[in-house]
Order: structure tokens, then C-alpha cells, then sequence
């Protein structure tokens, strides 16, 4: 697998792909069969027919992990979004060198009386503002979630104070009624539930 699907973009970018499949086939070619022998040379000496399949095993693995690194890189191409970055950079290298060869070099250049701080205010202030100011809409839909979770809650707090107070009432209510009356009246049920029995 080549890495030429990616020709198309900025000049920057076709170098970089150039580069990395002229490093990618380097490495391919880089060990011969002599620096085998030479690393193993008792090997090679005893057993030469040997040393030389597992030299062309070793070459063959060497070239597949080759042909499976473009997979690899295509994968890191993708979640880095490189192309893109490289094709931004070339665009900003490029309009650089076009602002400088027409002596405008524009208003954020750094000159001798601008203090360091002032610059590094510059670009960064209207970020970190925009930044608070993304935070604060945050924020404040957050405390209108919150403020209504709190309604809810009181709501709910209340019809659990109002169920209580009924249950209160009904124990007061019964603990009111005097006990007499409440063992005459069970027997009287009781009485009167009773199954008759037929014989």
C-alpha cells in the first residue's frame, strides 16, 4: 500500500509524504544479508543454508510490517487531521514570505518597543475572554437547571410535609378514640364475621 492517495494538497504536504515513503522504503532495504552475518557470524559459519531462510524470514516480516505501516499512518493522518494542519502551515509560511517580499509585515510583528507581554496579550485576551464568555452561558444554563431541580425538590418536599401531616392526624385521631370502645367495636365485628358452622 502506497501513501500517493495523499498527492493531492500543499507542496509542504507532498514533501512530507515523499519523505516518509523514502524512509518507510529505507528501512525495507536497510539490513542485507551481509549485516546478518556479520551480527551472527558463529551461525552463518556452521550453518550457512540455515542462517540465510531465517535472514529471508526475518526480510520477509521486515518488508510485510513495511507494506502494513501506510495502513498505520493513514489511521494517524486521519486522527490528527494532519493533512489539514500541514496544508494551514504551508498557507501561513507561504503568506508570510508574500506580506515580508511586499514589505507589509503586518500589525503583529514583533518591533523593538513592544514589550513581549503586550503581544502575548494581544493574541491571547480576546481568547480567554471569549473563553469566560462561552463559561458564564454555561453557567448560567446550569443555574437554571439547578434553580429547577430546586423548584421540583420543594414541591415534592412540600406533598411529603402535606402526607405526613394527614398521617399525623389520623394517629392523633386515633389515639384519641378511648380503648373501650375500640375492644367493644372489635368484638362486635368479630361477632358478627363469625362463620357459622353447619353440622
Amino acid at each position: 500500500m502506497s501513501l500517493r492517495g495523499h498527492a493531492t494538497g500543499s507542496r509542504r504536504w507532498q514533501h512530507f509524504i515523499s519523505a516518509l515513503e523514502l524512509a518507510i522504503q529505507r528501512s525495507a532495504r536497510r539490513w542485507t544479508s551481509e549485516d546478518f552475518a556479520e551480527c551472527f557470524p558463529e551461525f552463518v559459519e556452521e550453518d550457512k543454508d540455515r542462517a540465510m531462510r531465517i535472514y529471508n524470514q526475518v526480510a520477509d516480516y521486515i518488508e510485510s510490517e513495511n507494506q502494513a505501516r501506510p495502513r498505520n499512518f493513514e489511521a494517524l493522518f486521519n486522527e490528527y487531521d494532519l493533512q489539514n494542519k500541514i496544508d494551514i502551515l504551508d498557507k501561513m509560511v507561504r503568506d508570510a514570505k508574500t506580506r515580508k517580499a511586499s514589505g507589509d509585515l503586518g500589525p503583529d510583528v514583533r518591533s523593538d518597543e513592544m514589550r513581549p507581554q503586550s503581544a502575548v496579550y494581544g493574541r491571547t485576551v480576546p481568547i480567554l475572554r471569549a473563553e469566560i464568555a462561552r463559561m458564564e452561558g454555561q453557567n448560567l444554563a446550569l443555574a437554571d437547571d439547578l434553580q429547577a431541580v430546586v423548584k421540583e425538590g420543594d414541591i415534592l418536599q412540600k406533598r411529603i410535609d402535606d402526607i405526613l401531616d394527614k398521617v399525623d392526624e389520623a394517629h392523633n385521631a386515633w389515639e384519641s378514640v378511648p380503648m373501650e370502645d375500640v375492644h367493644a367495636w372489635t368484638s362486635q365485628v368479630s361477632e358478627k364475621t363469625k362463620p357459622v358452622l353447619r353440622s
